[in-house]
């Protein structure tokens, strides 16, 4: 069985993904001579650099989240089918999904990456992640709850459990979140919680190599550190956590923090699916791409985003897994897809830093 979608006589180039990389490349082929199939698990675009945002109540859901079709609804070239691919033939050049096979001429991988848990079954049942909006929802109802109960609450020890907070994971997520928590406490809480002693929040930021930002400049790391050390956060470097029983963080030097909060950021692997040779997949669950971003080892496969691992001068282990690179890609992979139909020879992709601030876009 197929899925439905008309026989145009195009070339179909089908993108598995709707996020930066995925909705970029879809957007820039929507006026070229391809069918363009965008298939994606929900039918809206999540804007994840916000998602802290959200977690902060500085935000609604809505303001970050877009419906495809609104996006795409001129565009009679492109369509949209919400689903999942479990997995992929490369001979026959299709796609597996719960409601039937999708044919592809050419197919991009644009799924993303999801959260890490390094094998810890626990953490992955009682930390809360923060990757879709749904996560960033959870953890605004559970601090604005504890919040409510601390103030009920006599015991120092016990108070601390519902105020403080730790994240674990110094990369742009992490330090994006401590830093919109410690304006949080400083900001809005003496406000909405009048009744709350706010120097006993304690905002902790658990990071396991030396510095902040590691994908990044050593300058941004230390500049990263600076400003959240000034509004307060406390951030331990080489430090890694080993637990998390929802009473208490364990670190691997013996110290424990007593909270019911322990947001993680401190590991991502990426989204694949059945079918791909494992030769092209690499650390991180990442598959490894060449500088046209054609998946190794395929036919007419390519992966572009955060799940794309592709090695230049300036980047021996692959790009920072971040928006702007994502973006970048999706918009060489679109020129280079339109310079195919015409038999132009195709550029070969380098990234080109803009010096962009924290957030990932």
């Amino acid at each position: 069985m197929k899925i439905n979608l008309p026989e145009t006589g195009q070339q179909r180039i089908v993108i598995v993904g709707g996020g930066f990389a995925g909705l970029t490349l879809a957007r820039k082929l929507a006026k070229s001579d391809y069918q363009v199939v965008l298939i994606d698990r929900n039918n809206y675009h999540q804007f994840q650099p916000l998602f802290y945002q959200v977690a902060m109540a500085g935000l609604e859901p809505s303001s970050i989240v877009f419906p495809y079709r609104k996006l795409f609804q001129r565009r009679k070239n492109v369509f949209i089918r919400m689903t999942e691919v479990t997995g992929v033939d490369m001979d026959k050049q299709q796609l597996t999904t719960p409601y039937g096979v999708v044919n592809y001429d050419k197919l991009i991988l644009a799924m993303g990456v999801t959260t890490n848990f390094f094998g810890n079954e626990r953490i992955a049942q009682l930390a809360i992640p923060l990757k879709t909006v749904s996560e960033a929802l959870l953890l605004r109802n559970k601090i604005l709850e504890d919040y409510e109960k601390a103030l009920v609450i006599t015991d120092y020890e016990e108070r601390q459990r519902y105020i403080d907070i730790v994240i674990v994971g110094g990369g742009p997520t992490g330090v994006e979140v401590a830093g919109a928590l410690a304006e949080m406490k400083t900001f809005i809480l003496p406000k909405d919680y009048p009744e709350m002693d706010v120097s006993e929040i304690d905002i902790y930021l658990i990071q396991s190599s030396p510095r902040l930002l590691k994908g990044m400049s050593e300058e941004a790391g230390e500049k990263a550190l600076e400003f959240l050390t000034q509004l307060g956060v406390k951030v331990r470097l080489n430090t890694r956590v080993k637990d998390f029983d929802g009473r208490y963080v364990y670190m691997n030097d013996d110290t424990s923090i007593c909270t019911s909060k322990m947001i993680w950021a401190a590991g991502i692997k990426g989204n694949t699916i059945e079918g791909l040779p494992e030769s092209s997949i690499c650390r991180g669950n990442r598959l490894l791409v060449d500088r046209y971003h054609k998946v190794m080892g395929t036919p007419n496969v390519y992966a572009i985003g955060d799940l794309a691992q592709m090695e230049e001068e300036d980047y021996k282990h692959g790009h920072p897994q971040v928006a702007q690179v994502a973006i970048q890609q999706a918009k060489s992979l679109a020129k280079n897809l339109k310079r195919q139909l015409k038999g132009q020879e195709l550029e070969v992709f380098s990234y080109k830093d803009k010096g962009l601030s924290l957030i990932h876009i």
